[in-house]
């Protein structure tokens, strides 16, 4: 493996990361919470190690996809590692496991806390960032990078396939830095657009910004305790619900939207499955709980389903009610989404809608074949062919994904928390979800967990994030070899 490579796009990443401190400096001197001064203890170690790994510019700047996978997963660690220190400086938080944590939580969109007193660390530079960390994973910061990192030899695709959600990645125009700009131009505009809905929605500017950040990145980071729902304010439920849902579809139908190619948007099996599982999962919730949690009032009931649906749905996590008393059918069907997911492409997490498509088409198609033993066919996705290859990938993962599942729960399981909520943290860690049920419910957080089981869960949060591979691909020792 070229590790000079590899470190030298680290040394990048840190360097943006640096930069990008800037911005909550700016957000605490203008709301006058007095907690700039922890940023600039962390920009002067951060740069420091970003200047020296970018020192060593490699000679070989060909990316293989081992290095293309090694770079992002070092990326985002140290990304975390150095995100976390204004959290450690201000001494809010116990330990600098739960910075991590915490940071870790934010970076890959997972919005799962373990502050018992969300609203003690104040509406300034620190909150601030708790969000924006959102807000720049759940593009990928390694996106942002690509969009201004000088060409090397197709590095860049490497990089790309490596940390894009989803999977079946690819570009919207040749150019793969014009990709990158087109991804951001989206991003940013929905983001905006969602910031102007809420303050029209009469949500404070500073609370408006911080749950645009999450929504946009999937994230689900609140500056209140009780989430979304705190502000009892029934028209930003649905403004942040709508946008959730907007959030969760892939970046690709918006691109084609731009360029007029409706017809092609409606033809996307992926998104027609994405609406209809929302559809279907708020119609079975709101007969579930109209009655007995909303005194039968259907319109209170719809918008809670709705917005429950569309959070987890799309691994958001904000919350409006405590899903944790619902019926099981709710719970059920919450923790059905939780695995699920979001589309591919987009910013939300989960295993992905394309493939459980993929796989409920291979099912299908085995059936046939069952059946009618010579017929000769291939299941089809959008009118094209899903390759066999493809099929044994999404295979993989789903085994992968469930392989870490259960590793995970039993290494957490030590900790003593009930079954319901050992299950759910880890699919919420793994999925990027944020909330679960239990101790880790709507109303709950992961303060309560060992030291170990907060590394464990935040590896989880980075492997789902990174979609496993770039993070097992550090504990196989022929991937270190130069040659393999």
């Amino acid at each position: 493996m070229n590790i000079t490579l590899v470190l030298y796009v680290v040394g990048h990443v840190l360097c943006y990361e640096a930069v990008l401190m800037l911005l909550p400096i700016g957000v605490a001197l203008l709301t006058g919470v007095n907690d700039w001064i922890y940023f600039v203890y962390a920009i002067v170690p951060l740069l420091l190690t970003g200047l020296l790994l970018r020192s060593r510019k490699p000679k070989v700047t060909k990316m293989q996809t081992r290095e293309g996978l090694a770079s992002v997963a070092f990326a985002w660690i140290f990304l975390a590692a150095f995100g976390a220190l204004p959290f450690y400086f201000s001494g809010y938080f116990n330990g600098y496991v739960d910075c991590f944590f915490e940071t870790v939580s934010g970076f890959t969109t997972t919005g799962a806390t373990i502050l018992t007193d969300i609203e003690g660390l104040h509406n300034g530079g620190l909150m601030f960032w708790r969000s924006f960390t959102h807000w720049i994973g759940g593009m990928g910061i390694l996106v942002f990078v690509l969009a201004f990192l000088p060409n090397m030899d197709g590095s860049n695709v490497q990089l790309l396939k490596a940390e894009s959600p989803g999977p079946t990645p690819g570009k919207m125009v040749p150019r793969l830095k014009e990709t990158a700009r087109i991804l951001y131009l989206i991003y940013f505009g929905l983001t905006i657009a969602h910031i102007l809905c809420l303050v029209a929605a009469k949500m404070p500017l500073y609370d408006s910004v911080i749950h645009a950040m999450g929504s946009a990145g999937t994230g689900g980071f609140s500056n209140m305790n009780a989430s979304v729902g705190a502000y009892h304010n029934p028209a930003a439920e649905w403004i942040i619900a709508i946008f959730m849902m907007l959030f969760g579809i892939n970046f690709s139908v918006y691109y084609l939207l731009l360029k007029k190619q409706v017809k092609d948007v409606f033809k996307n099996g992926e998104l027609r499955l994405y609406l209809g599982i929302i559809i279907g999962s708020v119609v079975f919730m709101t007969l579930n709980v109209a009655q007995k949690y909303y005194d039968g009032s259907w319109s209170d009931a719809i918008r809670s389903a709705f917005f429950q649906v569309s959070s987890i749905m799309t691994t958001t996590g904000y919350s409006t009610a405590d899903f944790n008393l619902w019926p099981t059918l709710s719970k059920m069907i919450i923790v059905t989404l939780m695995i699920v997911g979001a589309c591919a492409g987009s910013t939300g997490g989960g295993v992905k809608v394309s493939r459980v498509l993929v796989l409920f088409k291979s099912l299908k198609q085995e059936i046939r074949h069952l059946i009618h033993p010579r017929m000769i066919s291939s299941p089809r996705m959008d009118g094209k062919v899903i390759e066999k290859g493809i099929i044994k990938g999404i295979l993989i993962f789903f085994f992968t994904y469930i392989m870490i599942a259960i590793a995970a729960m039993l290494v957490i399981s030590v900790d003593g928390y009930d079954i319901e909520t050992t299950i759910t943290a880890v699919l919420s860690a793994l999925g990027n979800i944020g909330p679960g049920l239990g101790a880790v419910g709507p109303m709950g957080n992961f303060a309560g967990f060992s030291q170990l089981s907060k590394v464990v869960l935040s590896f989880c949060m980075l492997a789902g994030r990174l979609e496993l591979f770039p993070m097992l691909i550090l504990f196989v020792p022929s991937a270190w070899k130069k040659s393999c």
